[in-house]
């Protein structure tokens, strides 16, 4: 009896044991599982083969080159006939028409008078003066002065605008000015200042003057006398510009390698609050459209542009592009591409050095590494013999299939990789013309040796001929895929591809970088580019 009760406690005694491992290390036992599973994975992860994958991207094969341009207009220096003080009426940058006015001088310091300046003016400042701050560039500091004539002449003109609108006079100097070169006084407009008198003919715009200076209106409109002030007109059309730097007389045959040193370039301002003097710089006009660029190249630069008689330029200021003619030549020991505009100069009127992109990539697709190029071997046939199925929108063929002595068709569904026209040129969706064409088949779809029966009609096509596709490993869903492409241009690491093709890529696809590391369909563990 003890025996039994001693051996039914050994029993209870182990399935209590069992019961306690079981409830107190269930945790243990997941978290045993997961381990194992990790091992697992890291593991495979390491014995199997990895790829670096590469993001396809559009644009060209290389960048366009960025340079340094000198620019070179028609320009004259307008100094002053006599002493004075002076006032300005033209901003800069404000373009004039010949015999408009530009600035006056008198023989006493004209008084200032507090103007402010509407919003809409101060807006206009503020907007200069963020675009400026935007495209600062530290390297080009002497473009703050550019800037700071830019600004005081606009600030200069709205607060001589907003004075003279506040006179009450009903006529300002420079409005006497605009009736006497437009002819558009009626009878005689007639000023008392000091016995001073101008009279102006409304059928010729004539005037003739008689001042204390005796002075009188040139027949060209260079100069008029108005009251106490002589105004100055533009001697013909052009940009007014208030800076000299020395290179105004300077054309592309009279330059020197010195001249492209920006560390050593120098801007005169000529804008002033005190007395001129004869002879004195008053400002710069800019009279033609026609402008010249001249760019230091390199060996390399200057034999990619060797043979080209026109390039692209695209201005890195604003991003505006125009086309030039071009020549290489030689400034010294420095070759140099000459490049001669006939438009846009406005723009950069107030610019002697300007940052240009040389466009010399034109063309324009999916950029790809070299190495991810691969070659498959596929079955060429007829394109009379493609056909659809049954509900119209899968492509296949009719295969003979004989049962004894006899035959029937079955439809087998396929994907064209390509098709080509019987010049070898690839059909798209604008060239449909099918006729003498070809397709190209995936060898695992079709067996050499198939009969291919053509639809309405009993002729008949034996699979076996084949032909080489070039193409990538598409990653994008884990797995390789081969999509084919058309190679535009390439160079001994890239190559750009033309976008659009049947079966081919698309912008941002994930593609394999080294083609030959990875087989069709195979699973992928890929890295970044």
């Amino acid at each position: 009896m003890s025996g039994r009760r001693k051996f039914s406690g050994t029993v209870k005694n182990i399935f209590i044991a069992i019961g306690k491992l079981l409830t107190y290390n269930i945790t243990t036992i997941m978290f045993a599982a997961l381990l194992l599973y990790m091992i697992i994975t890291v593991v495979l992860y390491a014995t199997s083969g990895h790829v670096t994958s590469y993001q396809v991207t559009v644009g060209p094969l290389t960048k366009n080159p960025v340079c340094t341009a000198l620019a070179l207009r028609t320009e004259e220096v307008v100094t002053a006939e006599k002493s004075g003080y002076i006032e300005y009426y033209a901003t800069e940058g404000m373009q004039v028409r010949q015999n408009g006015s530009v600035y006056s001088l008198s023989n006493e310091e004209q008084e200032t008078e507090a103007a402010a300046l509407t919003e809409e003016q101060m807006e206009d400042v503020r907007s200069s003066a963020s675009q400026f701050s935007y495209a600062y560039n530290s390297n080009r500091f002497y473009d703050t002065y550019s800037y700071k004539y830019q600004i005081r002449g606009t600030i200069l003109q709205a607060a001589e605008d907003a004075l003279s609108g506040s006179t009450g006079t009903g006529q300002t100097a420079q409005d006497s000015l605009t009736s006497e070169e437009t002819g558009e006084t009626s009878g005689e407009d007639t000023e008392a200042d000091n016995g001073n008198v101008v009279e102006g003919t409304a059928e010729t715009g004539e005037t003739g003057t008689v001042n204390d200076s005796g002075n009188s209106q040139d027949s060209n409109g260079n100069v008029i006398s108005v009251g106490n002030q002589d105004v100055y007109t533009a001697p013909e059309a052009g940009i007014v510009m208030y800076s000299t730097d020395g290179y105004e007389n300077k054309t592309a045959d009279s330059l020197v390698e010195e001249d492209f040193d920006q560390m050593s370039y120098q801007n005169e301002n000529l804008i002033t609050d005190g007395e001129v003097q004869p002879g004195d710089s008053v400002y710069k006009l800019v009279t033609s459209e026609n402008w010249t660029l001249m760019v230091p190249l390199t060996d390399q630069m200057a034999a990619a542009l060797a043979g080209r008689e026109s390039i692209q330029v695209k201005f890195v200021k604003d991003g505006e592009s125009q086309n030039g003619s071009l020549t290489i030549v030689n400034v010294g020991s420095q070759k140099v591409a000459r490049i001669d505009l006939v438009n846009g100069m406005t723009r950069y009127a107030e610019d002697r050095f300007l940052e240009v992109e040389l466009v010399v990539n034109t063309q324009s697709g999916l950029k790809i590494p070299v190495s991810s190029i691969v070659e498959k071997e596929f079955y060429t046939v007829p394109l009379d013999f493609l056909t659809l199925g049954d509900n119209g929108d899968t492509q296949g063929f009719l295969k003979e299939v004989r049962n004894g002595d006899s035959s029937s068709t079955e439809f087998v569904n396929v994907t064209i990789y390509k098709r080509i026209d019987a010049d070898g040129n690839e059909i798209t969706e604008g060239t449909q013309d099918t006729s003498g064409g070809l397709c190209y088949v995936d060898k695992d779809t079709l067996k050499e040796g198939d009969v291919l029966v053509k639809p309405d009609s009993g002729e008949t096509f034996t699979v076996g001929n084949t032909d080489n596709l070039q193409g990538v490993y598409n990653i994008n869903q884990g797995y390789a895929v081969f999509r084919q492409i058309e190679i535009m241009d390439q160079n001994e690491e890239y190559c750009i591809v033309e976008q659009g093709t049947s079966y081919g890529l698309r912008a941002f696809d994930y593609i394999v970088r080294d083609g030959s590391t990875v087989n069709e369909e195979e699973i992928v563990y890929s890295g970044s580019n």
